[in-house]
């Protein structure tokens, strides 16, 4: 019966996305009424607000230069390619029941195996104010990620994420989460997925996710925020990467979508090992503090991360790391960062001519220990390995659709080099937005 529904409710927006070309209004059926709505995408919802149907999507094409440690040679190179292409389906179903297909075809999400889809889920809102979620999506841990990539500040999330890029990142498996928005200024959810990832009977590395937020102003341009965020998984009887690493907050160095660096980008290790054999680690810990104030066009956010691998055999030492992020953003044409409990949203331009146009600069720090290091590599000295990563750039709210991003990124390096010995580097990205 859904599937009927749905098959009737997408023909149905189909059929409507020509008429909406030379029309605009409310269009009568036999049944409720059916909304049409083109501004950002297509939308067909009826009037009772039972069903709905909404083609989405984005587009980043980024084009980054960049020398020193972000190449094993030192040497300026370059990177073009599509950061994200999103093509997103979402609606209801039934009044309760909500639905989010979102699709990578830059293929930077998922992969050959499992698929390239960002997100595939079903959520069930009939136990308001609680969601439940069950398919495929990111764990839920951190500010900037729960902030979406449209509306994130700088081109790439902070540098401290990628040490815990298991914890809050893309994923193969199934999940289920509930999570609910309550009392106006207070968020949490808690969630628990299965990864794609066996230990030696076959099992799935399974991990738990839980946030909670406090935000007693929650209006956008009048923000206090504060967060609290842990994940845990178990990774013992498991052969997998445990290496903590970074790129530096420059993704040309490695990526997919397009042309990256090649073999001579560099993507540096701080600490742990690839295919680090089973028994070797018993569970993978991260916890997260998070904080955000914002009045008026200006606004302040930065979070910080804490994580541990516990070791499970006495050939091995824990590695642990942490590290943090602080950034501060003004939109010089006086628009507010817009805010929703637990994330921030959309800078909406007020002058149609001239956009809305923000500065801003962010410190990323990491720490990492790996005692593990006993004798120094070529590309590793002993010792706790530190990475500091400054972003300093613009973004041009151009429309309500069209975003382009400029930023410089220079990184500095203690205890790790690239092949060429360099510990700094620099660069610079510029990005084309386009969201529908």
């Amino acid at each position: 019966m859904i599937r009927k529904h749905f098959a009737g409710v997408a023909a149905s927006a189909l059929a409507m996305a020509v008429t909406a070309q030379a029309f605009a209004g409310t269009v009568t059926t036999d049944g409720a009424d059916i909304v049409v709505k083109t501004k950002g995408g297509l939308e067909v919802a009826t009037t009772d607000k039972e069903f709905s149907f909404k083609l989405g999507g984005r587009l980043q094409a980024d084009y980054s230069q960049f020398d020193g440690i972000y190449t094993d040679n030192g040497d300026k190179a370059d990177a073009a390619y599509i950061r994200r292409g999103f093509l997103e389906l979402s609606g209801v179903l039934y009044t309760d029941w909500a639905y989010t297909i979102n699709y990578d075809f830059s293929h930077n999400s998922g992969d050959s195996d499992n698929g390239y889809f960002d997100e595939a889920s079903l959520a069930y809102n009939g136990f308001k104010p609680v969601s439940i979620k069950v398919g495929r999506f990111d764990p839920d841990f951190g500010l900037e990620k729960a902030t979406s990539s449209k509306w994130v500040t700088a081109p790439e999330r902070n540098a401290a994420y990628d040490l815990i890029d298991w914890a809050n990142g893309h994923q193969n498996g199934l999940g289920i989460q509930a999570s609910s928005t309550f009392a106006d200024s207070f968020y949490a959810s808690a969630g628990v997925f299965s990864k794609d990832t066996d230990d030696t009977d076959g099992n799935s590395i399974k991990q738990a996710n839980g946030r909670f937020v406090f935000a007693p102003m929650h209006e956008a341009g009048n923000v206090l925020h504060f967060g609290l965020n842990v994940a845990s998984r178990d990774v013992s009887d498991t052969a997998f990467d445990a290496r903590y690493r970074s790129r530096l907050g420059m993704r040309g160095v490695e990526t997919l979508g397009g042309n990256d660096a090649g073999p001579n980008g560099n993507r540096p290790v701080l600490g742990g090992a690839n295919n680090s054999p089973a028994g070797s680690y018993d569970t993978d810990t991260a916890y997260g503090l998070e904080a955000a104030f914002a009045m008026g066009p200006a606004s302040i956010q930065g979070e910080y991360i804490s994580r541990k691998t516990k070791a499970d055999s006495d050939a091995f030492e824990d590695l642990k790391g942490h590290g943090f992020y602080v950034q501060g953003a003004y939109t010089i044409t006086g628009e507010s960062r817009g805010y929703k409990v637990g994330k921030f949203d959309a800078i909406k331009p007020q002058n149609k001519s001239i956009g809305a146009w923000e500065v801003f600069y962010r410190f990323d720090s990491m720490t990492v220990e790996d005692d593990n290091i006993t004798t120094a590599s070529a590309t590793r000295d002993v010792g706790d390995a530190e990475a500091k990563v400054h972003n300093l750039g613009v973004n041009w709210y151009a429309n309500e659709a069209v975003k382009i991003t400029a930023a410089y990124v220079k990184a500095k390096t203690d205890n790790v080099t690239n092949v060429n010995g360099d510990d700094d580097g620099k660069g610079v990205v510029v990005r084309a937005q386009y969201v529908f």
